[in-house]
């Protein structure tokens, strides 16, 4: 039985909800948890009215943590979000205790399928995971730079008035501010991307990948869509073992650390990291990105 588990039923939570339901995946189950028993009861509800008017069965109920027991995927969205002025790294004291209180509950069940996560600061709270709940490490993965590297995808698509499906290039590093494209890997159809994107160009597309999320929250309040696609497409590739190449926040053994690279997800979540060949200055950027990611780490207070 596919049955997913998501905890935490704000915007994020519920736009990975519905675009789950609203799509191809096969789920048997979706069951809802939330701080908030009666927010998550009437999520339950609408969701059900929705999946009808798709003619579509799958069971959706609010429920508790007995309910991870069997599922294939739980998925954290809740915690503190990322209000006007403040920066991902901002959030991780605070996510770090409603963190050891999930982790706590599932440990208590017999859950053996994969974490998704896409609390911020996205690549902490996907290291914290995993070592609040002792999972083998390829079982528990983040979302990554996949909203990221959708955010690239589209503004070249835009600049280049081309599909973005036949654009393969990708933003890697942390899910923040260190985050960066290895120019020297990105793809247009066969040919180099830079061949059609001038220095210029690709320092402001990099600006304006960073700062996507800032300007969204500035504008509306929280990002949601997105990051709820996403979420899906990640779903997909586990539970139908699609193999999907991804760049979820994943374990890199050479840092020792969760970071968003390449990754082949299937069944058993992260399959196998694909190291890219980068240039000097794209090996300095990765450093750098994976430092920022293990000082934060250090200056957790547990």
């Amino acid at each position: 039985m596919d049955k997913i588990v998501l905890v935490g039923c704000g915007n994020v939570g519920m736009s990975y909800a519905y675009s789950l339901i609203n799509s191809s995946v096969h789920v048997d189950e979706l069951v809802l948890i939330d701080v908030n028993k009666d927010v998550a009861t009437g999520q339950a509800m609408d969701l059900t009215h929705a999946s009808s008017a798709l003619n579509k069965r799958i069971k959706i109920k609010a429920g508790d943590y007995a309910d991870c027991e069997n599922a294939k995927i739980v998925c954290i969205c809740a915690g503190r979000g990322q209000a006007v002025g403040e920066t991902r790294m901002d959030l991780i004291n605070k996510n770090y205790e409603v963190f050891k209180n999930i982790i706590g509950e599932i440990n208590a069940t017999n859950f053996c399928g994969c974490y998704l996560v896409a609390t911020n600061p996205l690549d902490i709270m996907t290291a914290i995971t995993q070592e609040l709940s002792g999972f083998p490490k390829n079982r528990v993965i983040g979302s990554g730079t996949t909203l990221d590297t959708a955010r690239l995808r589209s503004l070249i698509s835009a600049e280049l008035n081309l599909n973005p499906k036949n654009i393969h290039a990708y933003v890697i590093g942390e899910h923040g501010d260190s985050e960066f494209i290895p120019w020297s890997n990105a793809i247009i159809g066969l040919n180099k991307a830079t061949d059609y994107i001038n220095k210029t160009k690709r320092a402001q597309i990099l600006k304006e990948v960073r700062n996507s999320a800032y300007d969204i929250i500035r504008l509306k309040g929280n990002t949601c869509y997105g990051i709820g696609v996403c979420l899906r497409n990640i779903t997909k590739a586990i539970l139908e073992n699609t193999n999907t190449i991804m760049t979820v926040s994943a374990y890199d053994k050479y840092s020792g650390t969760y970071v968003g690279l390449p990754t082949v997800v299937g069944a058993n979540g992260a399959e196998e990291v694909m190291y890219l060949e980068l240039s000097e200055e794209e090996n300095v950027e990765l450093k750098s990105s994976v430092s920022a990611i293990k000082n934060a780490l250090r200056s957790l207070k547990k």
